[in-house]
């Protein structure tokens, strides 16, 4: 694991292992999934391991990926790795995403949504997040049925909510 929490603020490029058009696992709905590259949980049962080293990733450009999303026409997954470890870089694609192509966005990170708040990087991401799927994935609380996450630990966070709340609000399926 070679990623550090506080990415860098001056990257505009951004490590992505994959991106899937038209994937109804990771969110509501049609959505254009961006997986990205790095994770520092090293999660027992992770099902994505090669994720965790920010190097497996291709460099993309913000221009290159709204343009992706752009072209696909759905609203928007972030997931990884851990989006969270490319905030910086990540918050201007997120923005555009919001105010230009007018999107939904939903993201996933091993952290806690509490624990993002303190976080400036992650914190300014939150501001263009829908939904907001938290926490690591625990081996032993893996439940197959659950829609959108791997563990019952998990939560799905109505983001705007929660940050007008100053509590967490859970979305509603």
């Amino acid at each position: 694991m070679t990623a550090s929490f506080t990415d860098n603020p001056q990257s505009s490029t951004l490590s992505v292992l994959d991106i899937v058009e038209g994937t109804s696992v990771d969110g509501v709905g049609l959505r254009t999934s961006i997986y990205l590259a790095g994770c520092e949980n090293g999660c027992a049962g992770c099902h994505n391991p090669q994720s965790w080293d920010i190097r497996n990733g291709t460099p993309y450009s913000v221009d290159d990926l709204f343009d992706i999303v752009c072209q696909a026409d759905m609203n928007v997954t972030f997931s990884g790795g851990d989006p969270l470890l490319q905030a910086s870089a990540l918050t201007p694609l997120a923005r555009r995403i919001k105010e230009e192509a007018r999107k939904t966005i939903w993201c996933y990170t091993g952290y806690c949504f509490e624990a993002l708040l303190n976080r400036g990087p992650a914190r300014e991401l939150l501001a263009y997040v829908d939904v907001l799927v938290d926490g690591p994935f625990i081996l032993a609380e893996r439940d197959l049925s659950l829609r959108f996450r791997g563990s019952r630990n998990q939560r799905l966070i109505d983001v705007p909510s929660s940050l007008r709340e100053g509590r967490v609000i859970t979305y509603i399926l």
